[in-house]
């Protein structure tokens, strides 16, 4: 191994160690029997799972939490996947225009998009409720659906789905058999993260999320300003341990489905 090699094996290691380290530190913290946040902890316990578990505020927040970014993965993935198609296949100078609308809510900083969307809601009567924040997580998820499964298109040979075309079958009907199975990895992962992303949206849920609606997030931003309370980092490593897991279900699925192709 050259010099140079090892040195970025090195540098890679500790960027990775980096990112990783709060993770771990969470996650040890939250095996704390203290009542307030320590590292490393004297006693270990499960006493802030049973916290986090036992109360019924925290559950709705979670239930509220897991609804929304169901619904959301729900609406944005056929569209998500209609838009890319429709981007792929068009020639449209226009069609081509309007994959910058469908990206404008990533290269917006959010906070700006949460206080637009709560100054619109107040208007229509949309604030702290669950169709206002599933449009809104709708809205804010759609372009990472969109960009993954226009990569997925873009390394999907269309002559096949011409083909299928040509023997008779509707464009939907090419879609549903042909392209759609072969770019199935690319719209697993664009549900992953549309669901990732509205289980874990804080700001705008801080602006017009509240009363029975209230999400996780707003919830544990709100005791984290009243207390530092050690149930955080118990939920904290609920939301780790479940996103970890369905990246890595996600990846397993896309390796599988490769091998099949292959």
């Amino acid at each position: 191994m050259t010099l140079s090699r090892l040195g970025l094996w090195i540098v890679t290691a500790l960027i990775l160690f980096f990112m990783v380290l709060p993770i771990v530190i969470v996650f040890v913290m939250s095996f704390s029997d203290s009542r307030f946040l320590s590292f490393p902890p004297k006693v270990f316990s499960l006493r802030w799972y049973d916290a986090y578990f036992g109360n019924r505020d925290w559950m709705d927040a979670t239930w509220n939490s897991f609804l929304l970014a169901a619904l959301t993965t729900l609406i944005t993935v056929p569209i998500g996947t209609a838009a890319a198609y429709a981007a792929n296949v068009s020639q449209s100078k226009l069609v081509r225009r309007m994959q910058i609308v469908l990206l404008t809510p990533v290269m917006v900083p959010v906070i700006i998009l949460a206080a637009g969307l709560y100054m619109v809601y107040a208007q229509v009567g949309l604030v702290a409720t669950k169709t206002g924040l599933v449009f809104a997580f709708a809205m804010m998820n759609l372009p990472y659906v969109f960009i993954s499964v226009l990569a997925g298109l873009r390394s999907f040979d269309m002559n096949q789905e011409d083909v299928a075309r040509s023997l008779g079958v509707s464009r939907l009907t090419a879609f549903m058999k042909v392209t759609l199975p072969q770019i199935r990895p690319s719209v697993i992962t664009g549900a992953l993260f549309a669901f990732i992303g509205a289980l874990d949206e804080t700001v705008v849920s801080i602006f017009i999320a509240g009363g029975e609606n209230q999400t996780l997030p707003r919830r544990m931003f709100m005791s984290l300003r009243n207390e530092i309370d050690p149930t955080i980092a118990a939920i904290s490593s609920v939301l780790i341990s479940i996103s970890f897991a369905l990246v890595i279900i996600s990846s397993l699925r896309g390796r599988k489905a490769r091998a099949g192709h292959a």
